[in-house]
């Protein structure tokens, strides 16, 4: 395949938004070989791993648990990197930051810590397991963070490997749980910790889970990334760190918040600013393509497009939905709630996901081939869309 067929830079914005990153048509078989490369390299010689969803909340569990266990990184290489991307007006223009990290095969500018993080996911849950599982060696801590895996069967086997390997297995979380899932893994051998999703994000759960005297920076972080994760909007700062977040990459947000908590330096917030440009007009671009349905009692808003969810889900609640679905050209989709609408995980539960009452996302198993995809990017998701739009609908007849 050409390059230039998928290098997105030099397109419109409009065009832009309507595709996937480049990192996309990366073929997962040779992910997978570079991504079993990368957690060996990270796992080995470590004291502790953190298994972590690699957004703000997941992220700043890793700082935590490296502050508690004395092995933060020096922050200075990643600021000197910043600041000279910032210089240099190049800093990455992909949407899509976890893609372009999959993209770049430069060494990271920074020495590597005794507690390794491996960025993770709920889809990504069972493989990052299974290659800890294989590559830690006998007495290393494992921690698990701000990940709920969709069925315990899916983790069984590396999970009890990873606790017979002695260190012990310590996981924490706030989202919805079954019962029984929840009850298997603490059977397990598993110290779980479970904050009320409505009340605590993951970064309260670590805060409060390990036996050490944080500074008050640790505590404020927590409050910031709970005002985002939870999506209570009474702290400007928590934009700042959730859009840091998803735009560098897990080892520099980790280190970063560690020092400076969510006080974000003023270069790590020049390079915020500067990406909001494209973030905002993608957001605009989103809601402009929206359409409102009515089910049952709900308005629910859907859209398509490369773009931050939570923005748009806001900006459509603004305009009287009570739900919005942002259906993604990857063929994900976010599913947002509001007073009004507290069953996100219910719908997502339904189309291959999950999540918590206002906030919860999915992947419809609906796409068989490349033919599928491209109707997916030509028709702004329309069958996407359709099965979700089902998944509501399936409320209102319980």
């Amino acid at each position: 395949m050409d390059d230039e067929l998928i290098e997105v830079d030099d397109l419109s914005l409009h065009r832009r938004s309507l595709l996937p990153g480049k990192g996309f048509f990366y073929p997962d078989s040779l992910d997978e070989d570079r991504t079993e490369e990368r957690v060996a390299e990270a796992v080995d010689g470590a004291e502790a791993v953190v298994i972590t969803d690699s957004d703000a909340d997941g992220l700043g569990c890793v700082a935590l648990i490296r502050e508690a266990r004395d092995a933060a990184l020096d922050v200075a290489p990643f600021e000197e990197a910043l600041a000279e991307a910032m210089a240099d007006e190049e800093p990455e223009a992909d949407e899509d930051q976890a893609e372009a990290d999959e993209e770049d095969d430069e060494p990271e500018p920074h020495e590597r810590s005794t507690v390794a993080l491996v960025a993770s996911g709920p889809g990504d849950i069972e493989e990052s397991l299974e290659l800890v599982a294989e590559y830690a060696e006998a007495g290393t801590d494992i921690y698990v963070c701000d990940i709920c895996p969709d069925s315990y069967e899916y983790v069984a086997e590396d999970l009890e490997t990873l606790v017979e390997l002695g260190g012990g297995v310590r996981w924490f979380d706030h989202h919805q749980w079954d019962e029984a899932l929840e009850r298997q893994i603490r059977d397990a051998g598993v110290d779980l910790v479970i904050g009320d999703s409505e009340e605590e994000c993951t970064t309260d759960v670590a805060l409060r889970s390990l036996d050490y005297a944080f500074d008050e920076r640790y505590a404020e972080l927590a409050e910031v990334t709970r005002d985002h994760d939870l999506w209570l909007k009474q702290d400007e700062r928590s934009d700042d760190l959730a859009d840091y977040a998803y735009w560098s990459g897990p080892e520099e947000y980790a280190t970063i918040v560690g020092e400076y908590g969510a006080a974000l330096p003023e270069t790590v917030l020049k390079y915020v600013a500067h990406r909001r440009v494209e973030k905002e007009q993608r957001i605009e671009a989103a809601v402009s393509r929206a359409n409102e349905r009515q089910i049952g009692d709900w308005t629910v808003g859907f859209t398509y497009g490369r773009c931050s969810q939570n923005e748009v889900a806001e900006a459509l609640r603004e305009d009287g939905c009570d739900a919005a679905v942002i259906v993604k050209p990857s063929g994900s989709a976010s599913i947002r709630g509001s007073e009004g609408f507290e069953r996100c995980h219910e719908v997502a539960g339904q189309v291959n996901g999950g999540g918590h009452p206002k906030a919860a996302g999915c992947k419809p198993e609906i796409y068989d081939d490349m033919l599928d995809m491209a109707q997916h990017w030509t028709t702004e998701g329309q069958a996407a869309r359709t099965v979700i739009r089902r998944a509501f609908e399936e409320l209102v007849e319980a």
